[in-house]
């Protein structure tokens, strides 16, 4: 269902666009808070116009084909976003891995924090340039909020894994 809540909040925001367009849209922004391929996006957008969620024009000699979202999709989008409880379940590869730290030589558990504290670092520095890149765009504040929260994620994984790498590291020292 997200994946479809996602494309029709792109079309509310972008206007009308084509598979690609939308594609690439995807991957610019909101790939950083909910991840589809390619071939996950099509067939979606193909079941929406089927639910009337949205329209499809075609246009020029290739057949591209033009997504507009409908009034349908509109109160979907919108119901979505105020009556539907967001799951608060939370699979985390990262959260796993913290839990299962004691498993390994404090050595190896301090090289791992120490390649998750860069990898987040890194992460933060994409975000922050993505934050400093949104000022020239047409919409700045479309996804803002969740920009905003991917830093602010990002910054504390990076000083978490940090903190208890030093932790680990004095703890063996005793």
């Amino acid at each position: 269902m997200s994946l479809r809540i996602a494309l029709l909040g792109l079309l509310t925001a972008a206007g009308p666009a084509s598979g690609y367009d939308l594609t690439k849209l995807f991957e610019s922004s909101i790939s950083n808070a909910w991840q589809a391929r390619h071939s996950q996006i099509y067939p979606e957008l193909n079941k929406m116009a089927a639910e009337g969620l949205v329209t499809v024009e075609e246009e020029g000699p290739r057949g591209r084909k033009t997504y507009t979202i409908t009034e349908d999709g509109t109160r979907e989008l919108r119901t979505w976003l105020i009556e539907k409880e967001p799951s608060r379940s939370y699979r985390s590869e990262g959260a796993l891995r913290a839990f299962l730290l004691p498993t390994l030589e404090p050595h190896e558990a301090v090289t791992l924090l120490r390649a998750e504290a860069e990898a987040y670092g890194a992460k933060l520095t994409e975000l922050e340039a993505i934050l400093a890149a949104k000022s020239s765009c047409k919409q700045p504040d479309f996804g803002h909020h969740a920009l905003n929260l991917g830093i602010r994620q990002a910054r504390l994984m990076s000083e978490w894994a940090e903190e208890t790498a030093a932790e680990i590291e004095r703890a063996t020292r005793s």
